[in-house]
């Protein structure tokens, strides 16, 4: 249903309550998202982003309940990825002469996406198109989280549509912030950010502080996954400062697979370790955990322990894709420590170590390993392991 979010713009996006994986697999999306377009009715006729290639109809169709598309002057594609920009081919043939605004880099993707020959214009950071009453000012983004990434701001209206910044995949029949259930909503946003956007914390912090020294007033940020937010807006700001700074919580999480329950006991005496010191932690076993819970939680974590037994000379196979994730995610401000049980050649804790280390996670103590099942003396070393991180935690 379209819905009108400020005078004269409205909302025209879809709901995608099915949606359960994001980036080909990469991203678990439990609740749905959506894919939020703006259109904006002043002496231009404005679109801001569209939707995924999938909802082009259902987008058109909301698109048609404000205005007939042929009389669209300007789309605004602050984004090139396929979710915000599926719907361009869809809106361009209603109206083939609009022009289409990208930003610099935009310039590239947004034509290598589609091979169109569409009236482009390329923007930078303070330029402006003038629709009537009001003003378009746009704002580069770069790497939030594309090269191409830009926000779009409206003058008169002091709202904000900042694209992939502040969204989150969350499917929902209520628009705006005040509506929803803020738990759900800022687990939603927590989510988003821990596994897409912390990469780029350092520019995510930059961006911000570039932002408000425009001085523009923000009334409305409408991001393009998830609800609109209209109380308090600025509160999502300040969340992605304080996210970006990564600084983690005094809390710890055990990530392991075992083979014959092993590395299962060891994994459940490193939590009584740091139990005993007073530390709270979440164990999660690799092969049936829901990976971008896991890595949501580790951000926000200060400490991760991670348990293996050796397979083939190395840690196992499930744990391989979360070996990963911590290196291209980049945690930062993190401690960590390895374990497992082996049969012979015993190789996987000192391997987790050395992956930790090239992950910039300090290794609070030397790993544990147990040959065969852990005996009652192995079972004590993987408690006082969970000590020491939980000291290393607690800065002791």
């Amino acid at each position: 249903m379209v819905t009108e979010i400020v005078e004269g713009v409205y909302w025209v996006g879809v709901v995608d309550w099915a949606l359960r994986h994001f980036h080909g697999y990469e991203l678990h999306t439990p609740r749905g998202s959506t894919y939020n377009s703006y259109l904006i009715k002043d002496e231009k006729t404005v679109v801001v982003d569209t939707v995924w290639g999938p909802f082009a109809d259902d987008f058109i169709a909301n698109v048609r309940d404000v205005v007939d598309p042929a009389t669209i002057d300007i789309v605004v594609a602050n984004h090139a990825e396929a979710d915000h920009s599926g719907g361009l081919p869809a809106i361009m043939r209603r109206c083939p002469e609009a022009t289409v605004v990208v930003s610099k880099r935009g310039a590239e993707s947004v034509p290598g996406h589609y091979h169109r020959e569409w009236n482009f214009k390329a923007v930078g950071t303070g330029d402006k198109i003038d629709i009537g009453k009001h003003e378009l000012v746009f704002v580069e983004a770069p790497m939030l989280h594309w090269p191409d990434s830009m926000f779009t701001y409206l003058t008169g209206k002091n709202l904000l549509m900042p694209n992939d910044a502040f969204g989150q995949h969350y499917a929902t029949d209520r628009r705006f912030n005040d509506e929803v259930d803020q738990l759900e909503l800022y687990e939603e946003a927590l989510r988003y950010y821990a596994n897409i956007l912390t990469p780029f914390s350092d520019l995510v912090i930059k961006k911000i502080d570039e932002v408000l020294s425009l001085n523009l007033a923000v009334d409305v940020i409408a991001p393009s996954h998830g609800v609109i937010w209209r109380d308090d807006p600025l509160q999502i700001v300040g969340k992605y400062k304080e996210w970006a700074s990564q600084v983690p919580e005094q809390r710890a999480v055990i990530l392991y697979d075992t083979m014959w329950h092993g590395t299962r006991h060891m994994a459940e005496a490193v939590g009584a370790g740091l139990a005993a010191e007073g530390v709270p932690y979440k164990i999660f076993y690799a092969p049936v955990a829901e990976r971008n819970q896991v890595l949501t939680e580790i951000f926000r974590a200060r400490a991760v322990v991670v348990g293996s037994p050796t397979v083939n000379r190395g840690y196992i196979s499930t744990l391989g894709t979360y070996m990963e994730d911590l290196r291209g995610l980049g945690f930062k401000n993190k401690v960590g420590a390895a374990f497992g049980s082996y049969g012979w050649s015993g190789e996987a804790v000192e391997m987790i170590e050395g992956h930790l280390k090239r992950c910039g996670i300090e290794v609070a103590a030397p790993g544990v390993r147990a040959k065969w099942q852990p005996a009652a003396d192995d079972l004590a070393a993987s408690t006082d392991l969970g000590r020491a991180v939980a000291r290393a935690v607690k800065g002791a």
